[in-house]
């Protein structure tokens, strides 16, 4: 049977808890990317996939990935459609025909917005992610100076 202190050891080095604050400022960097990135609904694997493959730190990956949520989805989404649409312009949105409403149909008229779509989203991923790295690696350092120092007391009520 494992004792309390190796668990905690383990789960430290599978977290990688113990990283310095540039990689555990990569780890969350690279996680803001993946929540940019056009892939939705592999953003967990991919998360898993890259802390496996590149041994970063997967709480930072899964925070950085989680700016991408319900309700920041939709502006990543219009962000990064209206970035595309500025490099590669398409002309008029389509006009969807709710009455007869296939799938086929759907990918038929938004297929000449995918190409911009996914230009938008890397673009802006890989701007917020450089942008995030050195706002995360101050916070680290910040929050680690803080956690090294002595906590004092706060002083007692006076009584009058």
């Amino acid at each position: 049977m494992m004792s309390r202190a190796r668990l905690k050891e383990k789960v430290y080095e599978v977290l990688h808890l113990g990283d310095s604050p540039q990689r555990t400022a990569m780890a969350f960097a690279v996680g803001v990317f993946i929540a940019f990135s056009p892939t939705y609904g592999l953003h967990t694997l991919t998360v898993l996939f890259c802390a496996w493959a590149f041994r970063l730190n997967f709480v930072a990956l899964f925070l950085g990935a989680f700016i991408n949520n319900p309700w920041t989805f939709l502006p990543i989404v219009g962000a990064s459609m209206w970035v595309g649409l500025l490099l590669i312009p398409q002309g008029q949105p389509p006009v969807i025909d709710w009455n007869h409403f296939t799938i086929l149909m759907l990918w038929e008229q938004l297929r000449p917005f995918v190409v911009p779509f996914v230009l938008g989203s890397t673009l802006l991923g890989f701007i917020a992610a450089i942008l995030t790295f050195p706002l995360a690696y101050l916070g680290i350092l910040r929050f680690r100076k803080r956690q090294a120092q002595p906590h004092r007391l706060a002083p007692p009520f006076l009584s009058c």
